[in-house]
Order: C-alpha cells, then sequence, then structure tokens
C-alpha cells in the first residue's frame, strides 16, 4: 500500500511539473491555451473612472447621460470584475476614461398614418483605458477601430481612444421613448466597455 502511494505521489509530481510551465500572463494562469481564474487581469485591484464627457447634444433624453452611462459602467465593473471602484484618483491602479461622441436617432418603421413604430438610439463613446501608477495606455485601437493596432504613443502624444458603440430600440405603439432606448443602449455599452477590458486591447 505504502509502496502505491509513492507512486502517486510520484505522479502528481510529475503531472505538477508539466502544468507548471504553463506559465501565467497578465495575473492568469494559462494552461494548454486555457485561461485560469479571473478574465480580467489580477495584478490591478482598484480603478477610477470619473463621470463620462458629454460631447454630443444635451437636451430632452440626453441631458444627464453621462451620468447614467458611468453608473452603468461602475455597476458592470463591479459586477464582473475582481476590481474596486474608488472616487480617489490616488488611490487607483488604473483609470478608464470616457466620451460620449454621439447619440443618433434612427427611425426604423412606421404606421400608415405616418407615425412612428420602431425606432433607435445609438450611443458611440471614446475610451482611454490606462495605468495610473506608471502612465501606460492600456487600450489599443485595433482592427475595427478605424485601422490596425496603433503604435505606442510618446509621452507627449494623447493617448488614441478606442470606439465602443450600443444601440438600443424603442417601440412607441408599446409605451417606449427614446429614453427607453437610451437606457437599454447604456447597459448594453457598460458591458461591451467592460468586456473590451478582458485582454489587453
Amino acid at each position: 500500500m505504502t509502496q502505491r502511494r509513492h507512486r502517486c505521489f510520484a505522479v502528481a509530481l510529475a503531472a505538477a511539473a508539466l502544468i507548471s510551465p504553463s506559465c501565467a500572463e497578465r495575473g492568469r494562469t494559462l494552461l494548454l491555451g486555457y485561461t485560469l481564474g479571473p478574465i480580467h487581469d489580477s495584478r490591478y485591484r482598484t480603478i477610477f473612472v470619473p463621470i463620462f464627457e458629454n460631447r454630443a447634444f444635451q437636451s430632452g433624453p440626453l441631458r444627464g447621460l453621462e451620468y447614467s452611462l458611468t453608473e452603468e459602467v461602475v455597476r458592470e465593473i463591479e459586477r464582473t470584475t475582481p476590481w474596486k471602484v474608488v472616487h480617489d484618483r490616488q488611490r487607483a491602479d488604473i483609470e478608464l476614461l470616457g466620451a460620449i461622441v454621439a447619440t443618433p436617432k434612427h427611425l426604423i418603421n412606421r404606421n400608415q398614418l405616418n407615425e412612428i413604430r420602431e425606432g433607435e438610439m445609438i450611443i458611440t463613446a471614446e475610451l482611454v483605458w490606462r495605468d495610473v501608477r506608471t502612465g501606460e495606455v492600456l487600450s489599443r485601437p485595433g482592427p475595427g477601430q478605424g485601422g490596425p493596432a496603433s503604435p505606442d504613443p510618446s509621452p507627449q502624444a494623447p493617448a488614441p481612444p478606442v470606439i465602443a458603440q450600443a444601440r438600443g430600440r424603442f417601440l412607441p405603439e408599446l409605451g417606449e421613448s427614446t429614453t427607453t432606448a437610451l437606457q437599454r443602449a447604456g447597459k448594453a455599452l457598460a458591458v461591451q466597455i467592460v468586456s473590451l477590458m478582458e485582454p489587453a486591447w
């Protein structure tokens, strides 16, 4: 029985030796191409998210959109990442800077009386994610962001933003409005933004 235990122990050590070189990347363990542990970078513990800028036309339901979108992003970070949101940049490891740059309204369908049957609101945001301690820009525009991945900017050059966009539909016949669509688009955009922060952008 003792010899059998020694054999099992030797097999376990051999397995550990094979697993250990699987490597750790960005605070996560990789094994045979699969990520073990948190998806988001566990080297960071705290994140600062200031209120998004709102460069879109501010009237009606668009007024205050920057506050509601920031709240959605903070909620999604706290729900799906290991990071703690802090309200003091000096206490943060990383920061996410965002700006709402466009909120077009599209009419998709009208009824026979030329009334809106279906429409949508689109929120487009520019984002920069960086390490507060080192100043390293962690976000990089890549394919689908207007071209190939950008080279590291010089210390004097502003960081190129990453573009994120989400849509929200509304059906007036069901009592919905552009406010409804903006709420849906905001939730979808928050999920997209936090998902972009999973790997290195």
